[in-house]
C-alpha cells in the first residue's frame, strides 16, 4: 500500500543540465519506483518528448539551447494537460511562466519536498 502523498511508478521526464543534479534526481525519483529518461537541456528534452509517453515532466529553468520555461510552453502546447514541474533557483525570475507549469520547486530541495512536488502535479486535491 502506498503512502499518502507518494505516487510511485510514473514515466517522468526529467531535464536539467547539471549531470550531477539529473542523476541525483533520478536517484530520488527512481527510490519511488519512477521510470526516468533524462535529457540535457530543453531542446534535447522537447525532442523526447511524445504526448502520452510521459505522465509528468520536471524541468530545470536556467539550461542553455532552450530555458525551461521555452520547454514548458511547447510541450503545453503538443499537450495542453501535460504536468510540468519546474526547478529553479531563481523563482523571482520566472514572471509569467506560471501558466505554462503545474507547480515550482525552488532550489535547494529534499528529497521530501521532490516527493511532495510530484503527488503535487499528478494528484492536485480539487479545490
Amino acid at each position: 500500500m502506498t503512502e499518502p502523498g507518494k505516487v510511485s511508478g510514473k514515466r517522468i521526464l526529467l531535464a536539467d543540465d547539471q549531470q550531477e543534479v539529473r542523476e541525483l534526481m533520478a536517484l530520488m525519483l527512481g527510490m519511488d519506483d519512477h521510470i526516468v529518461t533524462e535529457a540535457r537541456n530543453g531542446r534535447e528534452a522537447l525532442d523526447l518528448f511524445t504526448p502520452e509517453r510521459f505522465d509528468l515532466v520536471i524541468t530545470d529553468y536556467l539550461m542553455p539551447l532552450m530555458k525551461g520555461d521555452e520547454l514548458a510552453r511547447n510541450i503545453k502546447r503538443l499537450a495542453p494537460s501535460e504536468p510540468i514541474l519546474m526547478i529553479t533557483g531563481s523563482a523571482d525570475e520566472l514572471g509569467g511562466i506560471r501558466g505554462a507549469v503545474d507547480v515550482v520547486l525552488n532550489k535547494p530541495f529534499a528529497f521530501e519536498d521532490l516527493r511532495q512536488a510530484v503527488a503535487q502535479v499528478l494528484c492536485p486535491i480539487p479545490a
